[in-house]
């Protein structure tokens, strides 16, 4: 999409809440979300693929433009203490979110920022995150995609040392977790957390009854997707 934004500008998908944070260490923990528009990545399972792929989905119409300031004021009207700031990729458009997540800060709230990891955080965007949940994508996740798109060791190595960050990976089967094992003792990743994959209740729970016990003997923890379970495949929820 050809949009051309102003400084205190961004493109935005959606805003919806209050609802939960439903994946990572916050789960459970009301939220309100900013989800914005465009990824570097073309995940073939994205569960916000309305955000990028113009294969199937007019870009144009599915974002809008909207103020910095006018995001601050609705985020800071609602009565919980965190907003989650996803996409897309938000550091994408990491440049304009210092100033909102500046603002959120000053309100008395916290900012999680949930990214793919494979663009670095600016450090003064840095100083305003309370997490970064960090999820690579693997490759039964990432298929089609080279490793040297989706991997970053540099930037994973950046966000590691930051100490605001946790790194989530999505889990489609326990082979699934070598992969992840390789990783984390390559980059030296932690906290991990895993997550099973799944677009239905069913195949959350039955994903998570299978990885759970391979995922703890290897030190990983593990988070559901609570939003999933308590209102199903719903977008904005």
């Amino acid at each position: 999409m050809t949009i051309t934004l102003a400084d205190d500008e961004l493109l935005v998908a959606e805003t919806f809440g209050p609802t939960v944070q439903g994946e990572g260490p916050s789960t459970g923990r009301r939220a309100v979300f900013i989800r914005l528009m465009n990824c570097n990545l073309t995940c073939k399972n994205c569960d916000t693929p309305h955000t990028w792929d113009d294969t199937r989905f007019d870009l144009n119409a599915a974002g809008t433009v909207v103020s910095i300031s006018d995001l601050l004021a609705w985020a800071t009207a609602q009565p919980v203490d965190l907003v989650v700031i996803t996409g897309g990729e938000p550091l994408i458009q990491q440049r304009r979110l210092i100033p909102l997540a500046q603002g959120i800060v000053y309100a008395g709230m916290q900012v999680e920022i949930e990214t793919n990891g494979t663009i670095a955080p600016a450090p003064d965007l840095l100083a305003w995150v309370t997490r970064f949940n960090v999820s690579p994508k693997l490759s039964t996740f990432g298929a089609g995609m080279p490793i040297s798109r989706r991997i970053k060791g540099r930037v994973l190595r950046r966000f590691a040392v930051s100490g605001r960050s946790v790194f989530k990976f999505v889990v489609s089967s326990i082979a699934d977790l070598d992969e992840i094992t390789e990783l984390v003792e390559v980059h030296d990743l932690a906290p991990v957390y895993v997550m099973p994959e799944g677009r239905t209740a069913e195949e959350v729970t039955r994903r998570l009854a299978e990885i759970a016990d391979p995922a703890i003997e290897r030190g990983f923890h593990l988070t559901t997707r609570l939003h999933l379970l308590a209102w199903g495949d719903q977008r904005g929820r």
